[in-house]
């Protein structure tokens, strides 16, 4: 029961929503969510560790870095959470995702977006 009402509650939230909507595309670093989603690097950490507790997203720390991706090796109830997002909520469709914004933000160079904000928050880059 726990774990149904953390998944629901992970995803009661637009911007986690419109969060895993852009991960149904692929990776994605913090900084590429920040884009998309046009809140605050704090904002999209807050939010990515609540989608990270309920089983939604894994993620990978490469250099200071994190990048996520939707939880590949995960639960039923997550699976079909996440099957009924893919089903419902496609990138491109009218849920707040712009399919040509997400092609954009992928072929930004991703070490000068996120150099770009490390800067924004003080953060020595390599």
């Amino acid at each position: 029961m726990q774990q149904i009402l953390d998944i629901t509650k992970a995803l009661a939230d637009a911007n986690r929503l419109k969060a895993v909507i852009c991960l149904g595309t692929g990776e994605l670093c913090a900084c590429q969510i920040v884009i998309m989603l046009g809140i605050k690097p704090s904002t999209v950490s807050t939010h990515m560790a609540i989608l990270h507790r309920a089983g939604l997203v894994e993620s990978r720390k490469v250099g200071l870095w994190v990048h996520y991706r939707l939880a590949a090796k995960c639960k039923p109830p997550v699976r079909e959470a996440l099957a009924w997002i893919r089903r419902h909520c496609k990138s491109g469709e009218d849920h707040g995702i712009d399919a040509q914004k997400m092609k954009k933000v992928r072929r930004m160079n991703q070490k000068d977006l996120c150099c770009y904000y490390s800067v924004l928050l003080g953060r020595k880059t390599r």
